[in-house]
């Protein structure tokens, strides 16, 4: 059962641990195969002096196995870090344009190849007039401002969905298997907790809104289909008064 919690990823000291045992052994092993064969013979037998099979593996593989081995678990982490890096936007800390749509894209490309699975929905959301925010208040409170919206709706999905910063101040929410009612709830439920998060910059209380787009689907959908259909909905959101929610069911009619 112990087992169960280490971690033996290439990111894990456990598999750094235990391949040194392991690549120990095996010399030891090696080096008894080495000694006790006679070429000469072709039959085996023991070495002169065998315990030198064990001592000497013991003392030189241990330290070369780690070394080597760590220094592999540092760049694998390296490698992490810096794919992280490349895959998040670095003011809002969600997945930035191109990791979002690779990722939508992927989820959609597999729903294609089962049949009859999958499902779910495509939102983008806009800050209502982000721009009266920088300038009344300056480009540095308008990134808090950004900072506050992403968090809000980081919080008001699953860890399933997905969270994406478009550009600017345009946002993606991706929810894989959401029917269309709970795709309304939390369209509606992230609007809401957006307009009373607590954004006060100089002490003077500033009302944050977003309108929403967004599009269902069952499946034969990309992700450009569903954010241009999405977005549509989204300019009508913004055309009916802002701080909305409009939302559409994608099919052949929106892709003609």
């Amino acid at each position: 059962m112990a087992f169960k919690h280490l971690d033996l990823s290439s990111r894990g000291k456990a598999r750094v641990y235990l391949l040194t045992a392991v690549g120990t052994l095996f010399c030891i092993l090696a080096a008894f195969a080495i000694d006790s064969y006679s070429f000469e013979t072709g039959t085996w037998r023991w070495g002169k002096d065998p315990v030198n099979n064990i001592i000497i593996p013991l003392v030189v593989a241990p330290p070369f196995f780690f070394f080597l081995l760590s220094k592999l678990r540092e760049l694998s982490i390296a490698h992490s870090e810096l794919m992280n890096v490349a895959a998040t936007d670095p003011l809002t800390s969600c997945l930035n344009r191109r990791a979002f749509t690779a990722l939508v894209d992927g989820y959609l490309e597999r729903v294609e190849k089962h049949e009859g699975a999958g499902s779910g929905a495509l939102l983008v959301l806009d800050v209502d007039h982000f721009k009266a925010v920088n300038d009344n208040f300056g480009h540095d409170l308008g990134d808090e401002a950004l900072k506050l919206i992403a968090g809000t709706i980081k919080s008001m999905v699953r860890e399933i969905d997905l969270v994406g910063r478009l550009g600017g101040e345009e946002f993606a929410v991706f929810l894989p298997s959401a029917d269309p009612a709970r795709t309304a709830m939390v369209a509606d439920r992230i609007r809401a907790a957006v307009r009373s998060a607590p954004f006060a910059p100089y002490g003077r209380k500033h009302d944050l809104s977003i309108s929403v787009g967004g599009a269902t689907f069952d499946r034969g959908a990309t992700f450009a289909d569903l954010y241009r259909a999405a977005d549509e909905r989204l300019y009508a959101a913004k055309n009916a008064g802002r701080d909305r929610v409009d939302i559409t069911r994608y099919g052949p009619k929106i892709a003609a």
